[in-house]
């Protein structure tokens, strides 16, 4: 029998940027009876998370919900809006970036791709600037989409997608804006409306707190009126008979009924804190995880502060350190699973995450064992980041919602 949860004692500390920590509620949620997906039940409980993620995404417009992880809302968001040979700009802030730009090829799209030079790319959020001059000098308007990431969960990076909003009006480009929240949705800031996003995609298993196993398109009425246009042959993932039976709350196809209940219960808990705080409560463990690093004297992943990333924070390893084999010191030794650098960066950092089912002593407890692994390995540190991130945390107090 293969054993999926050995760990001796106490609980495993799951500080990958997602799937991130479930929470007990949601857990409890998930294990109620599975229910007719074509009963009046089913009916009540698919209006409700409908209506709650439009809350989550802050829309009027439809979200469509599909039984799958983020990598199919990538796919569904190009195939209801883009035709095969259509030109795409894409912009590189990291290796998910980079997966979605693989996908758009793959799928027969002229993807062109902007970004900064090198590995030191990964190190910036979107260049917005760059974005409206490529768009400028397309004056046929032959660019259909502009795709960018919003949280880059490879280097935590959190790009300004109202700037880039900003950029595609000031070009007076039709281009559509399609927005990657993967892992910045309901723990870093986002408007799908009010940011002008046409469509944008989510999962599940980041700042919701569930398993993988839902994914999400966000639409706005032009993404809507572009796929009653668009000629790519599309079944699953079509967007007209989601939108259709979604009006009364079921799905075309098998949803994933438990999960489900999962979101529903998450969603229940986000808006019981409210989303504001929310995500002053990331930012709060961002802060106290970046003081950590900065105590160990280690460069941070994301070089711009102004984009720092509340979800996640990548530790950047000295020169001729295998930042996997501290991983796995720190694995082994003190049951805590980090995120590997990935791409470019893979081997010269580690991402620690800030998500999930967390608290205060969550994060204290992972940075030290980040601390005693750095040290095992042959890591000098400059200080204590175990002192930083009590300090912080204590200097500045994030109330407890008793629910």
């Amino acid at each position: 029998m293969l054993i999926t949860d050995s760990h001796p004692t106490g609980r495993h500390f799951l500080q990958i940027p997602g799937p991130s920590p479930v929470p007990d509620r949601i857990l409890r949620a998930m294990s109620l009876p599975t229910i007719d997906h074509r009963g009046p039940e089913f009916g009540r409980l698919g209006l409700k998370v409908l209506a709650d993620m439009q809350q989550i995404f802050k829309t009027q417009h439809p979200v469509m919900i599909y039984p799958a992880s983020g990598t199919g809302a990538w796919e569904a968001a190009l195939v209801n809006t883009l035709n095969t040979g259509d030109h795409v700009l894409m912009y590189e802030t990291g290796h998910f970036a980079f997966l979605w730009h693989r996908l758009a090829t793959q799928l027969g799209l002229k993807a062109e791709v902007l970004s900064l030079p090198g590995a030191e790319g990964w190190r910036h959020g979107v260049q917005a600037d760059l974005i409206e001059q490529r768009l400028k000098a397309d004056a046929g308007h032959g660019i259909k989409a502009v795709c960018v990431v919003h949280n880059e969960t490879s280097t935590g990076v959190t790009s300004d997608i109202a700037a880039v909003r900003r950029a595609i009006d000031a070009a007076k480009h039709p281009a559509l804006l399609l927005v990657d929240t993967i892992s910045g949705l309901a723990g870093a800031e986002y408007q799908h409306d009010a940011w002008g996003i046409d469509v944008s995609i989510s999962g599940s298993q980041k700042g919701l707190m569930l398993p993988p196993g839902i994914s999400f398109n966000a639409l706005s009425p032009k993404a809507i009126e572009a796929s009653k246009a668009c000629r790519t042959p599309r079944s699953y993932w079509g967007w007209g008979e989601m939108l259709e039976m979604n009006r009364n709350g079921y799905w075309p196809s098998t949803p994933n009924t438990n999960l489900l209940y999962g979101l529903s219960e998450a969603c229940d808990m986000l808006q019981a804190e409210g989303l504001e705080r929310v995500f002053a409560r990331h930012q709060r463990w961002a802060a106290g995880v970046r003081a950590a690093v900065n105590a160990w004297g280690l460069p941070i992943q994301c070089a711009d502060p102004a984009v720092y990333s509340p979800i996640l924070t990548g530790v950047m390893t000295p020169e001729g350190v295998d930042a996997d084999a501290v991983r796995k010191i720190i694995y082994e030794r003190f049951d805590c699973s980090l995120g590997t650098g990935l791409g470019k960066v893979k081997g010269r950092m580690f991402r620690i995450g800030h998500l999930g089912d967390s608290n205060d002593l969550t994060l204290v407890a992972t940075v030290a064992g980040c601390e005693m692994g750095l040290q095992l390995a042959g890591v000098k540190l400059a200080g204590s980041g175990v002192a930083a991130i009590t300090d912080h945390f204590s200097r500045h107090p994030g109330g407890l919602l008793m629910a």
